[in-house]
């Protein structure tokens, strides 16, 4: 798997326009029961979600989802707490830097 495959087309095309670093925002929420649930916002929009579920699937061998959150808008929901896992798998594919993936506990909201 590439950066290349999860785009719609060429990653570096950006018209000429200088766009700001994106967070990525990877946060753990309580599911039914005892479950765990970890969401990914904040990718660029150049990629295909769809492709990075089915990256996520076989990467992680969990249950991957998207679903549109009333405040973060379109977001990847992964089964049980992947948020280390998920972090360095953005950041070795290329599709985040290390600085602008954040982690946030089960506690906190922002």
């Amino acid at each position: 798997m590439s950066k290349q495959n999860l785009t719609g087309g060429d990653v570096n095309k950006d018209n000429g326009v200088e766009r700001p670093p994106k967070q990525v925002h990877i946060r753990i929420q309580k599911g039914f029961g005892y479950k765990m649930q970890t969401t990914v916002q904040g990718l660029s929009d150049e990629y295909k979600l769809m492709k990075i579920v089915r990256a996520f699937k076989k990467e992680f061998t969990c249950n991957v989802i998207v679903t549109e959150h009333p405040e973060y808008g379109e977001v990847i929901q992964v089964q049980g707490d992947q948020r280390q896992r998920i972090s360095r798998w953005l950041v070795r594919m290329g599709l985040a830097k290390s600085d602008q993936v954040k982690l946030h506990s089960p506690d906190e909201r922002s």
